[in-house]
């Protein structure tokens, strides 16, 4: 049986607390862990509260912010990336995502080798505590202000030139489940891949993400996580939803629908 989560994103403006319960009572096992949210609520505090209620930790969002674009200086980025790293490490999380950070005002060759230096740093402190990092590829325009990995071929490539069991990839359907390149070569993706985040799109995104109720939009979801299934991927399936198609939505609608569509799809032979 697959496992499925449900990323805090989805729920912003419930409080950890909130989440943990109510993802618990809708049936979900897994939850993909906000740093913001576990650490107003506390992270020693959090942990126990997952463990009690038998919550596994999907992924940790996120580390990054390498290139400077979010106003920290390198020194404090790999500060930050540490404990995130520690925190992954605490809640026995499936991967710690990590971000490279815009391009800023860097020339391109800079900013990448920015994001090397980090890694070069990073994924050795991962692998001696045991978390695996995952870098996502954004290919939308919003993505630019994440990161500097946008396409699927970049990111293979950067985990190939690493070639660490500790470095992988997460594969967002929202972004690629309509790429046709990304679909037929599924088979090739499974040994890279940490996570796999589900969300369905009803239009091309401008500046940000518009993801809409599962099956509301045209990406061949069921199809697209069966072939993954098939293929020997069982999870973590990680919804994230947010965007103005379902803003208006109660977040219990939300939840209730999500996990509905997949766990019809889980038990159908």
């Amino acid at each position: 049986m697959a496992t499925f989560s449900m990323n805090q994103m989805t729920t912003l403006r419930w409080s950890f607390e909130q989440d943990c319960f109510r993802y618990r009572e809708a049936g979900l096992s897994a939850i993909h862990v906000w740093r913001d949210k576990i650490h107003d609520f506390g992270e020693a505090k959090g942990a126990t509260l997952l463990e009690e209620l038998g919550l596994s930790v999907s992924a940790v969002s996120w580390a990054g912010g390498f290139t400077g674009s979010d106003g920290r200086n390198f020194k404090d980025a790999m500060v930050d990336a540490r404990h995130a790293v520690d925190l992954a490490h605490e809640l026995e999380a499936g991967c710690l995502i990590v971000y490279s950070g815009a391009r800023g005002d860097h020339i391109v060759k800079h900013a990448s080798r920015l994001f090397s230096a980090a890694l070069d740093e990073l994924i050795p402190y991962a692998e001696d505590r045991g978390v695996t990092l995952a870098i996502k590829p954004i290919r939308h325009k919003y993505g630019a202000d994440w990161t500097l990995i946008r396409r699927m071929t970049d990111a293979l490539q950067l985990i190939d030139l690493i070639d660490s069991p500790r470095f992988k990839l997460v594969l967002d359907l929202y972004e690629f489940g309509d790429q046709t390149d990304v679909l037929e070569n599924l088979h090739l993706l499974i040994p890279y891949l940490a996570l796999v985040q589900v969300g369905d799109r009803g239009s091309e995104p401008q500046e940000e993400p518009n993801r809409c109720l599962l099956g509301d939009g045209h990406l061949a979801l069921e199809a697209t996580i069966a072939r993954l299934i098939q293929l020997g991927f069982e999870g973590p399936f990680d919804i994230e939803l947010m965007g103005r198609d379902v803003q208006q939505l109660e977040y219990e609608q939300m939840l209730n629908h999500s996990v509905g569509f997949l766990q019809a799809m889980n038990s159908t032979p």
